[in-house]
């Protein structure tokens, strides 16, 4: 009896022990090296975890081990496995790696308007409105999400032709998702990747509830995505009230495909990886990712390995920057083949008010709807410690906050969940004050109690009103929605920033985009704020995040696509690039919410996205897969590596680049290094009229010399390709040790200017 309660204890422990535990590993297979005996790759895979599975001391069958075998994204499998298992999947000779799944996170209707979207455009670039939707009705963009709510009425078919002949993928049912009800000529695909998730629910004691698995959105965040970048138009669309209007995307004539790869735990590299898989063999023309991880070599990201296939079939690949600015160098997606795209407000507003006790008016934001406090002053309360003034839950003691108005420091939880917890403690009301982190940045929320968001300088006006005053009180009020908000853009302060740690040759992010304050399509299975105690229900939501410019970047290339459909991702790209400005609504050069000052290329790269020039930019900076390639290479990593981002056996390093920053970006990003002297040579194409003259014009700071040879291009005929050489030389004796500063060429005419900005970095002084 002893000896079996011994045997019973160790089969217990080996199943908690993390040494001994399954969990879901990415492995890197010499995808060539298929032994003509096996048909196909994924008979391969199964036999090598069955071999596996006969030299180890496991005993769950290869094919619930096996989880995904990817046929373009990956050269490899996906495999539930012990340590043991996978330290023997290692020492294989076929077998270049074997990594862990890596966790990714989401970055969380006036936009149209203010990107000059309306509906009386006039002709772009040759084409009329008409025209262009007509032509965006062929554009599929796959949104790699949290799912879609496909009831909403931002996926409308009316007047949809059919769909895309050439079109592969389907619509895949679930419990609570039936694909001939779900989905019509407007939303032609919806599928979902679950095994990832559903391998970390199994071996995780988390009391987080299983969702049907199934594309449904039950979490909001891949509805809004999927929305703003091509919902159809909706009248009355408002989150409670505010923000009403017509809410639409930036392709409102494009087709959808919805990928879930996000659960209630998270975004899975595996799943990831094969929702980007499917989703190049479906023939979507745009991919869409919210979502990111840290930063890393390019062979171990998911996303930029993914990314490389898609867009050697000619997709583009548009992703969020990550949302955590301001720190600096807090980049996700930095691959050069990615469109990386940050957050910038836009000119509308939700203004909201606190009148203190000494009659001082504190305006900020918020998007409370319920009753209102009334005209009576209460009690204003601050806790200088820390867990309390952050509003952190269990931290307020009711004895402290009942009745009164309590403010909070953002930072550390989110938002909506300082207010949950005052209301929760019993306080009637909350400020959310900023912290030197965010600076002057206002985002608005939903909150469930009377809430005010204000910037840092007024939150210290508070906190010292508090702190001075005997018995502090305040009351709040609600303003609605205004337009026409002066400064717009201001670049967020949440939104991530370079410089570029994995390539610092290449400048990050590569434009804004608008990311404050946006209302898009939501989910009815659950509330605006995302909180569980949150019983409202809305068919729109407002949300702020590189998550929320991510899509109308992913819109906008759709519209670039459907009007030039020869062109390249890297010429969409560069489009959107090189025609992005830099000078807010009052002419000013754009700045930073952090801080309030200005803004730099480390912020906003090439500068927010102007759709109405990217149509027809003059000239573009293209990129050939096999120009990636030698970027790649100069890289110095090892050939396996290089082979799992590009795919094929043949690949060589016979031709690299001396240095990453030669690729033909449309950005520069010059180091200093052992030299004083960088020189790159670029090449331009002429996607404009016949016989177009240009000439450089160059702002350099004062700390470097910088010449361009030719100074005048003249393109002869469509589709020429010119090239030029800049040299940047850093002048003697300049101390700038640690500095970074910032440049910009351009190439003008009277119809074009085609906009590079230029970074500065220093890693030794010189003599």
């Amino acid at each position: 009896m002893g000896s079996l309660l011994c045997f019973c204890l160790i089969a217990f422990l080996l199943v908690l022990h993390p040494c001994f535990a399954k969990k879901t590993y990415i492995v890197h297979v010499k995808h060539h090296q298929k032994p003509s005996s096996y048909s196909t790759h994924h008979d391969w895979y199964d036999a090598q975890l069955k071999s596996l599975s006969s030299s180890s001391s496991s005993s769950s069958s290869n094919s619930e081990s096996l989880l995904y075998s990817y046929d373009t994204a990956y050269p490899g499998f996906a495999a539930s496995l012990d340590p043991h298992e996978a330290e023997l999947l290692r020492q294989s000779d076929d077998v270049v790696g074997v990594y862990e799944d890596t966790v990714y996170t989401l970055h969380t209707t006036r936009t149209p308007e203010f990107l000059g979207l309306d509906n009386q455009l006039g002709v772009w670039a040759g084409h009329t409105q008409q025209e262009l939707n007509s032509a965006a009705q062929d554009v599929i963009i796959g949104v790699l999400d949290t799912g879609v709510w496909p009831e909403s009425k931002s996926f409308s078919d009316v007047g949809m032709p059919d769909v895309p002949s050439r079109w592969r993928g389907e619509c895949e049912s679930g419990p609570d998702f039936d694909p001939k009800v779900h989905c019509n000529k407007k939303l032609i695909g919806a599928r979902f990747f679950a095994k990832g998730y559903r391998m970390s629910s199994s071996s995780s004691f988390t009391n987080q509830p299983r969702q049907p698995e199934s594309p449904r959105d039950q979490d909001g965040h891949g509805t809004h995505t999927a929305s703003t970048a091509a919902g159809a138009p909706v009248g009355n669309a408002s989150l409670l009230g505010y923000a009403s209007g017509i809410a639409r995307g930036m392709a409102p004539r494009a087709r959808v495909a919805t990928y879930k790869v996000c659960w209630p735990t998270g975004c899975f590299g595996s799943d990831i990886l094969a929702g980007m898989d499917r989703a190049i063999l479906d023939g979507v023309d745009v991919l869409s990712l919210s979502l990111g991880g840290g930063s890393g070599p390019y062979y171990r990201d998911t996303i930029a390995i993914g990314g490389f296939s898609a867009m050697e079939k000619g997709i583009v690949v548009s992703c969020s920057a990550g949302n955590s600015g301001p720190a600096k160098a807090s980049l996700a997606n930095t691959a050069p083949w990615i469109m990386t795209v940050g957050a910038g407000t836009i000119d509308r507003d939700f203004p909201a008010y606190a009148v203190l006790g000494n009659g001082k008016n504190i305006i900020g934001v918020s998007l409370y709807s319920g009753k209102g406090m009334g005209k009576k002053l209460v009690s204003l309360v601050y806790n200088t410690d820390s867990s309390s003034s952050l509003c952190l839950p269990g931290s307020l003691n009711p004895k402290d906050v009942r009745g009164k108005i309590v403010v909070c420091d953002r930072g550390t939880n989110a938002r909506v969940e300082k207010g949950l917890v005052v209301k929760e403690a019993g306080g009637v009301g909350m400020i959310l004050a900023n912290t030197v982190e965010s600076g002057e940045e206002l985002v608005a929320d939903s909150h469930l109690l009377p809430a005010v968001a204000v910037g840092r300088k007024l939150g210290n006006v508070i906190r010292q009103y508090v702190k001075s005053e005997r018995n502090p009180t305040a009351v709040l009020s609600f303003g609605g929605t205004v337009v026409n908000v002066k400064p717009s853009p201001v670049v967020a302060a949440f939104s991530s920033r370079g410089p570029n740690t994995v390539t610092p040759q290449i400048l990050k992010p590569d434009l804004i985009g608008p990311g404050v304050n946006i209302l898009a399509a939501w989910s009815e299975a659950i509330g605006p704020t995302g909180l569980e105690k949150d019983t409202r229900r809305t068919k729109f939501n407002i949300m702020s995040g590189t998550s929320m410019s991510c899509p109308h970047i992913s819109g906008l290339a759709a519209l670039l696509k459907a009007a030039h459909p020869e062109w390249s991702p890297s010429a969409i790209k560069s489009a959107l690039m090189t025609t992005a400005y830099n000078r807010d609504t009052t002419n000013s050069p754009l700045r930073d919410a952090e801080g309030d000052q200005l803004s730099t290329p480390w912020a906003h790269g090439a500068g927010h996205v102007d759709p109405h020039k990217a149509l027809s930019p003059g000239l573009v900076y293209d990129i050939r897969p096999e120009e990636y390639i030698k970027f790649l290479c100069s890289l110095d990593y090892e050939m396996d590596h290089i082979q799992a981002i590009v795919k094929r056996p043949n690949v060589t390093c016979a031709k690299k680049f001396s240095d990453p920053g030669q690729i033909n970006y449309p950005s520069f990003a010059v180091l200093f290094g052992k030299s004083r002297v960088v020189r790159y040579t670029r090449t331009l194409t002429n996607v404009g009229a016949a016989g177009s003259t240009y000439e450089v014009v160059i702002d350099a700071p004062p700390s470097v010399t910088v010449t361009v040879k030719p100074s005048k291009l003249v393109f002869k005929r469509v589709g020429e390709r010119l090239r030029y050489t800049v040299t940047f030389v850093s002048k003697k004796g300049v101390s700038t040790m640690s500095k970074t500063t910032f440049g910009s060429i351009s190439w003008n005419n009277a119809q074009n200017q085609v906009r590079s900005p230029v970074s500065y970095s220093w890693s030794q002084l010189f003599n």
